[in-house]
């Protein structure tokens, strides 16, 4: 009787063991698994932390909110905040709200919101409200990046009130920079001889980001930035132009992955930064 107690009690267990499904891994650059605490932990050790994400995944915009949670807990005011889904002419805008001047349908109004503003930006301000926090601003207004991606980066004119909304020109453009080979090889088979737009309206985004990052770092503080995978993947993009411009910078790139696989491994070809999120491909998106 006591073995067959026994044997029932291990395969419960056993069960119980299968359903636990990870939401997300994190590895260190490594590839050796951490836990988000030791994450955090060695995250507030840099100047600048570029946290990438999928722009319509659930659980990363989660582990960012949480991040930035126990960031604060552990550098309070030293912490500052910065965003790719901010475009540097809506800076005001978003000062505003923060200072509580300005109400939801207000900030709408005057600032260029990304669709999935309120369920994945929104709780990251918020936050930056309640803490008396900054929001910087940091990307290039979407209409240059544009221009530039149809005519090229000598196509562009800026009047002397625009100047301030983009990084300072000229700025280099090279396909040396991780990632700009791949993304020209990809447009390559349909944009043809205008494959360097695309790269260069990709380049003027994250030297602007990482530009803006620079004018609003201060010592001894740690400026945490939210921004699409591909602008920091590989240390690439904004990672690459911070590095040209401060070799000296203590730099953490968090990366991410999705897989299929229910222990969600860290993929064998994966390219890894500081910190690799890997995250199921079947979590819920947010649009």
């Amino acid at each position: 009787m006591k073995k067959l107690i026994l044997l029932a009690l291990l395969c419960c267990a056993a069960s119980l063991r299968a359903q636990e499904l990870p939401a997300y891994r994190i590895y260190n650059s490594k590839g050796k698994a951490v836990d988000f605490g030791k994450m955090v932990r060695q995250l507030e050790k840099y100047d600048v932390v570029l946290f990438g994400e999928y722009h319509n995944s659930s659980i990363v915009h989660w582990l960012q909110l949480k991040a930035t949670e126990e960031l604060y807990n552990r550098a309070g005011d030293r912490l500052l905040l910065g965003a790719e889904m901010f475009e540097r002419d809506n800076q005001e805008a978003i000062n505003r709200y923060l200072k509580g001047e300005t109400d939801d349908k207000k900030l709408a109004e005057e600032a260029r919101l990304w669709p999935n503003y309120k369920t994945d930006y929104k709780p990251l301000l918020d936050f930056a409200k309640s803490k008396k926090l900054p929001m910087v601003a940091t990307n290039v207004p979407r209409r240059y990046a544009s221009a530039v991606a149809k005519k090229g980066i000598d196509s562009l004119y800026l009047e002397a009130s625009e100047k301030d909304w983009v990084v300072q020109l000229p700025f280099t453009v090279t396909l040396e920079t991780p990632g700009y080979e791949e993304m020209r090889k990809m447009m390559g088979d349909h944009a043809g001889g205008k494959a360097m737009n695309f790269v260069a309206a990709q380049a003027i985004k994250d030297a602007t980001m990482a530009e803006s990052i620079l004018k609003n770092l201060q010592p001894g503080r740690i400026l945490l930035h939210y921004h699409g995978d591909f602008h920091s993947k590989e240390y690439g993009g904004i990672y690459w132009y911070l590095k040209q411009a401060r070799p000296d910078l203590k730099i953490a790139v968090i990366s991410v992955d999705e897989s299929e696989e229910q222990k969600l491994p860290l993929p064998a070809d994966f390219v890894k930064t500081d910190f690799n999120l890997v995250v199921p491909k079947d979590i819920t998106k947010t649009y």
